[in-house]
């Protein structure tokens, strides 16, 4: 390794979700929304996935997002723990139905207003800059129920409804947004990436790039109305990344994964370059899909994103003939088990030079400034009898991913922070599990809810803290 030296305003952040960690689903009026329907245990993945055409709360189910680690109880008490991190950007999202209960009110709750405010004038009394998602999974029920989510243009009017609300009521406290969280997950989970159920005999990818396009719509005039609002703002859009790796030299499996990088990148295409790409027509055909098309709706794409955001946890190995080798089942992105690589605990694949291949990829094809808004590992933490926890496997990943992303932009990849996922424990998106543990500091919550709530720093949070304060120059 040079002497590489990251710039003096390179934002290290951490980040949560509103969805994973608010909980206190009911307070201040908040309505339901997609995420709240999807159970703890054996039917989460039928919900997940959009197999149930109508989701209802069950008395005798655990349903982890209405409490999680109750953030919005204890807001003030970790921003303050984040400061004493040392973060530079605290990325967290907004709660669509926390302003809008069922979605499509003409006027947002105060209650909510004034809950978000709090936050980020929180974050800005320790010099904690936002980073606020505007979708992460997040829609009202009202909206699912009452014009099948994102299927319908009227929640496309709904949610610009929404952001203009948010660039207005949180002016001169935000400056950095997303405006959907991994966006590409719409095609690998439907209904927790974006509330869509499938009704019986519907055409599955029809709904599903139908819903994209409306929401691909929805964030363009989410960029042009920030920009509007203050020409300071800085609008992303969000990738679940990672690079899809043939698992042999075969043609066969060399052009299986440029199909797969395709679908992949796909929206972000759009969101990036201001039109579809020339490969949309042959996936259009191979999968059915006729999009409908309103007057205007390429003038309204032409507007693009000012950076690119992704998350990063694992590559992707694909095969164009799946028979005899190991499928990897640990994430919702279905791949080939890579033999050359490490797994988690839940088998998600190891890969830090596939974070420096994933960097410059993206960096080449687009050349906008790009943006690491989540990696991190998850694993099982045991508090030790004096109370304190020791995470090394964790700092072991961050430090090889933080090396990783440090070569890539010395091959003059243009990165603008790090946001490790994530600052604090909270419940795990995939599974619903608390035991799947991400945060450098510990809550004491369990997978079936109960638990104190108690904050605890991980070995993690003193490395990580100790990372920041040194601006990357030392990792050890």
């Amino acid at each position: 390794m040079s002497g590489f030296k990251l710039p003096e305003n390179f934002l290290w952040g951490g980040a949560i979700s509103a969805n994973q960690a608010e909980g206190a689903f009911q307070d201040g009026g908040r309505g339901l929304c997609n995420i709240d329907m999807i159970p703890h245990g054996a039917q989460r993945m039928p919900v997940k996935l959009g197999h149930v055409p109508h989701p209802v709360l069950h008395d005798d189910t655990y349903y982890p997002s209405h409490d999680g680690i109750d953030f919005y109880h204890h807001y003030k008490e970790d921003i303050a723990l984040m400061a004493e991190l040392g973060l530079k950007v605290f990325r967290t999202s907004i709660s669509w139905s926390r302003l809008y209960p069922n979605g499509d009110e003409d006027t947002p709750a105060p209650e909510g207003i004034a809950f978000y405010r709090s936050v980020f004038y929180e974050c800005r009394k320790y010099g904690i800059e936002p980073l606020v998602t505007l979708c992460h999974f997040d829609i009202p029920m009202g909206l699912v129920e009452k014009y099948g989510s994102w299927r319908s243009r009227r929640t496309l009017d709904c949610f610009i409804r929404y952001a203009e609300t948010c660039f207005r009521e949180f002016s001169g406290l935000v400056r950095y947004w997303l405006t959907f969280n991994e966006i590409n997950i719409v095609l690998h989970s439907p209904f927790s990436g974006a509330g869509i159920a499938f009704q019986e005999g519907e055409d599955k990818n029809q709904v599903i790039y139908q819903s994209a396009h409306h929401m691909l719509l929805a964030s363009a005039q989410a960029v042009r109305l920030a920009h509007e609002y203050d020409s300071a703002n800085r609008v992303g859009c969000m990738l679940a990344g990672g690079s899809f790796y043939p698992y042999s030299c075969n043609p066969a499996d060399v052009w299986e994964a440029i199909k797969k990088e395709q679908e992949n990148l796909f929206f972000i295409d759009v969101q990036t370059r201001g039109h579809y790409p020339s490969y949309a027509g042959r996936i259009f055909a191979e999968k059915g899909v006729h999009l409908q098309m309103e007057d205007g709706d390429s003038e309204i794409l032409k507007t693009t994103v000012d950076f690119i955001s992704f998350s990063y946890y694992a590559s992707r190995c694909v095969a164009a003939d799946m028979n005899g080798k190991t499928a990897n089942e640990g994430n919702v992105v279905r791949s080939v088990k890579n033999p050359y690589l490490e797994t988690s605990q839940w088998g998600w694949a190891i890969d830090p030079l596939g974070l420096r291949i994933t960097m410059n990829q993206l960096y080449d094809r687009y050349q906008k400034p790009l943006f690491i808004v989540e990696n991190g590992l998850g694993a099982v933490d045991e508090v030790n009898p004096d109370g304190s926890i020791d995470d090394s496997y964790r700092i072991g990943y961050i430090k090889k991913h933080i090396e990783a992303m440090k070569l890539a932009m010395e091959d003059g990849v243009d990165l603008m922070g790090y946001i490790v996922w994530s600052c604090i424990d909270l419940v795990s998106a995939s599974t619903g599990e608390m035991s799947k543990r991400y945060g450098l500091i510990y809550v004491d919550k369990n997978d079936d809810g109960s638990g104190s709530c108690e904050r605890k720093r991980k070995k993690s949070f003193y490395w990580y803290q100790d990372v920041i304060r040194k601006n990357g120059d030392c990792l050890e």
